[in-house]
């Protein structure tokens, strides 16, 4: 008997969602989104994670026209560029979109000026502790300042200083990543932080994945690898292409032989160039304790290494030398879809997880 009810529940739960389930379902999304998507003035509490060559005015605006929150990826552009890249940005969409500015950027509050000037509400500091000075001069600009925090202490820190809002980011995500995975930092981080919106990464690529942190605290998501392999990015295609080939282990962190030689982590696909930075930086080493070169001389080679690697492999589609940057979601990019459908996607899955939590709420009485 006991087995037959449990066929029954089974096949209940698996069910097409009614038209009322899914309704019931999207009030409880946007209920659960409300406080992320107020803060960003969108539809969806959906932020698109910057991604330098890959975050640029067609996949901002077309992640933003979709009802997420588009985010241009500054990296080491000039002012003069920075600015030309926002108005572009702005002559495609209407919407609300931000700009992710790099913290060690020597030319910083001239970023934070243009920026002000162009009207951008939201300014994201990245790449470390942003300077009081540049949320200060944000805030008093009239945008809203959002930060990267790696840990609970951190967190409470930079509430401190003023940001408006923080992302938390976990070592699954691609490009520069921390030690900690976001599994690890929601359950550090999201009981503890209410005074501010906090927006989860790293390794997200549905939208159930998504409510399972939104029920935990988190105010909405941001995701980078799935928008990365977008029709609208402008990444080539061979990127995009290894993108749909790769499962979520060929995302790795780059590899440092010598804690003498730190190596920043960087996540990405591995390939003929992760290899021979392995080699190179085990020659480098060779040379250095042979005397032929200084220290100094070697950190140098190493950190010079992947030069210009990342435009290689975005650009100009050389996914074999260039640092084909991704997150560990990678495995559930099965094609190339137009942002709308990504974002669809992700809307739909979290509804449907939401219909199914319901009906075992509603099974158990």
């Amino acid at each position: 008997m006991g087995w037959i009810m449990s066929d029954l529940m089974e096949r209940d739960l698996t069910a097409l969602p009614t038209e009322s389930e899914k309704e019931r379902a999207r009030k409880r999304l946007q209920h659960l989104c409300q406080r992320g998507a107020d803060f960003l003035g969108t539809q969806y509490a959906i932020l698109g994670g910057a991604m330098s060559w890959v975050s640029e005015r067609h996949l901002v605006s077309a992640i933003s026209n979709a009802g997420g929150f588009g985010v241009i990826a500054c990296g080491a552009m000039e002012p003069d560029r920075l600015a030309e890249e926002i108005a572009a940005t702005r002559a495609l969409t209407d919407k609300p979109f931000g700009v992710n500015l790099i913290t060690m950027h020597p030319q910083l509050s001239e970023l934070v000026d243009v920026c002000l000037q162009a009207g951008v509400g939201h300014i994201v500091l990245a790449g470390g502790i942003p300077p009081g000075a540049a949320i200060k001069a944000a805030k008093d600009g009239g945008a809203k300042v959002v930060a990267f925090a790696p840990a609970l202490v951190l967190a409470k820190r930079l509430i401190k200083m003023g940001v408006d809002a923080l992302v938390i980011e976990g070592a699954e995500a691609g490009g520069h990543v921390g030690p900690v995975s976001l599994t690890v930092l929601a359950q550090e981080i999201l009981p503890h932080i209410d005074q501010v919106p906090v927006f989860v990464a790293g390794g997200l690529g549905r939208g159930d994945a998504l409510v399972s942190y939104l029920e935990l605290g988190a105010s909405g998501g941001q995701l980078g690898t799935r928008f990365a392999a977008a029709a609208e990015s402008i990444a080539h295609e061979k990127f995009k292409k290894a993108f749909v080939r790769a499962n979520a282990r060929d995302a790795i962190t780059s590899v440092q032989l010598d804690e003498r030689f730190p190596v920043i982590p960087v996540r990405g696909l591995a390939n003929e160039g992760s290899s021979r930075f392995v080699a190179h930086q085990a020659d480098v080493i060779s040379r250095f304790q042979s005397g032929a070169i200084s220290r100094e001389e070697a950190q140098l080679e190493i950190e010079h290494f992947w030069a210009g690697a990342l435009r290689r492999a975005v650009i100009e589609g050389d996914v074999e030398n260039g640092s084909v940057m991704a997150g560990q979601s990678v495995g559930m990019v099965k094609a190339v879809q137009p942002v709308a459908d990504i974002i669809a996607d992700l809307v739909d899955q979290a509804v449907l997880a939401l219909v199914r939590q319901q009906r075992r709420m509603d099974a158990d009485g």
